[in-house]
This record gives structure tokens, C-alpha cells and sequence, in this order.
């Protein structure tokens, strides 16, 4: 069932952090072999954003991007931003336009210079994620094991580089009412999005039958990690294939699998 139909060589780790003490459900596979987590970075993103919000060194509301945008519709993808630089602008908060440069924009004022030194210092470093690189970009860049990943993705649901508050409001849908595209598996309306994390709402994709709830990100890598807080339940998993037709056929009857067997635990 851990990596039934999934081509490669995947590597998954699901845990349980109810009442703050963590439990190693499955490991599966190679978890301290490097590799890209492509768009699964924008969480990593995302609360390094959260440490600078948190301790007063910037602020959700701030103008940033085409006008009328701010911080926080740059990480909602709700900026009007395309996916690359030179893509058609809609107006902000219109539309739900998935935009790495609008990640990589917020990231580059937020750090102020050295992003790479920016999320180790805010994030990477604090949590000892030793095996990540960033090799490019904040929005997809991040190379690290698969036990570094559900190490970060823990602090979703036990957070100590922000208050619960500040993870309650990054997980929030910003601007609830938007539609949008989720790349490769299609258009939602509503399509919720928190501050860089894709929130499951009403919509059944790869986040499967998780609650309406859970949120986290998947990247073109084959990587994903999905949370779900109340539930205390984190899965991750790297691939050695990339996202393709594979992904969209599987990950929705897995991730609702392997959710399954955690709460049956």
C-alpha cells in the first residue's frame, strides 16, 4: 500500500504529533537521499515569510507587486502575477493565478539579499535541516532528504519558530472566493489558498479525502507534504520520477490510504 503504483524509487514518511509527541508511522524508502523538492520550497517559503511577520520585520498588508498588491497576495497567488516573469497581469485579488516569480519576488524583498542565507537563517537552520541547498529559486529550489522534510513539515502542527496564531493565519484562506487552476490537476472555483500553502477547501485533488482543513504543497519533482493540524498527521514523500499522469491518477486514492491507516493506528 506505502508506494503501491508509484513509479521510481519514492521515498514517504507519515507521523502523528497528537498532544505535541511525535510518532513515526511509516518510513518508506531512502529518506536521507538529497533531493528536489521543487515547489514544496514555497512552504519553507512560506514560513520564513511567517518568522518575519511574527517578530515585526514586515507585514501581510505591505504593497508589493502590480499595484493594488500586497505581500499577502503575492504568497496566495493572488497578485495577478503569471506563473513567469513576461506572463500576462490580471488585477490583484481577481483570480487565483498560480506565480512562481510573485513567490520569488516576496522571498527577494523579504530577505533583503542572500535568500538562500535568509531561509537558513529563519528557517533551516533553527529547525537543523542540515541536508538542505538551495540550488535557484525561493519558489521551487530546495534540495534535502525526505527525513528533512517531514522534520519541517512537523512544524506545521507543533510550530516553534511562530506562535499557533501565526501558523492558524498562514493556513487561512486568503480571499476565499477566488477560482483558479492547481497545475496539473485543473480548475477550482473556489480554488483556497493560504500564504504559500494550498489549502484542500471543498475541492477533491491530490489531497484526496484528507479534511477540508489540511493544506501543504506537491512540485513537478514527484515531492509533496500534506498536514492536516487537527488531526496531528504529517505525510511527505520525494520521488525519483517526476509529477506526471501517474501523480494525478494516484495521489488522491493514496493520500486517503495512508491517512486511513494513521487514524486507524
Amino acid at each position: 500500500m506505502i508506494a503501491d503504483r508509484w513509479p521510481g524509487e519514492p521515498a514517504v514518511s507519515l507521523s502523528t504529533g497528537r498532544g505535541g509527541s511525535w510518532r513515526s508511522l511509516v518510513e518508506y524508502g531512502d529518506l536521507d537521499v538529497p533531493r528536489a523538492w521543487a515547489s514544496v520550497t514555497k512552504l519553507v517559503t512560506s514560513l520564513a515569510a511567517a518568522v518575519e511577520v511574527e517578530e515585526g520585520r514586515a507585514s501581510y498588508d505591505e504593497p508589493l507587486g502590480p499595484e493594488g498588491s500586497t505581500l499577502a497576495h503575492l504568497l496566495a497567488h493572488a497578485s495577478g502575477l503569471g506563473l513567469e516573469e513576461g506572463d500576462p497581469v490580471s488585477a490583484p485579488g481577481a483570480r487565483r493565478v498560480y506565480s512562481n516569480i510573485g513567490i520569488d519576488l516576496a522571498a527577494r524583498r523579504l530577505a533583503r539579499g542572500d535568500v538562500a542565507a535568509w531561509l537558513r537563517e529563519r528557517v533551516t537552520g533553527p529547525l537543523g535541516l542540515e541536508s538542505l541547498e538551495l540550488r535557484g529559486r525561493a519558489s521551487e529550489g530546495l534540495w534535502g532528504s525526505t527525513r528533512d522534510l517531514a522534520r519541517f513539515a512537523t512544524q506545521w502542527v507543533t510550530p516553534t519558530l511562530v506562535s499557533p496564531e501565526r501558523r492558524d493565519a498562514t493556513r487561512s484562506v486568503f480571499l476565499p472566493d477566488l477560482a483558479g487552476v492547481v497545475p496539473g490537476f485543473g480548475r477550482f472555483d473556489p480554488c483556497p489558498w493560504g500564504l504559500g500553502v494550498q489549502v484542500r477547501g471543498p475541492s477533491h485533488h491530490w489531497m484526496g479525502d484528507w479534511p477540508a482543513t489540511s493544506f501543504g504543497h506537491f512540485g513537478r519533482s514527484g515531492a509533496l507534504a500534506l498536514v492536516n493540524v487537527e488531526e496531528g498527521l504529517v505525510l511527505v514523500a520525494t520521488s525519483s520520477v517526476d509529477f506526471g499522469p501517474w501523480a494525478k491518477e494516484l495521489w488522491p486514492t493514496w493520500s486517503s490510504r495512508l491517512r486511513e491507516a494513521a487514524l486507524a493506528s
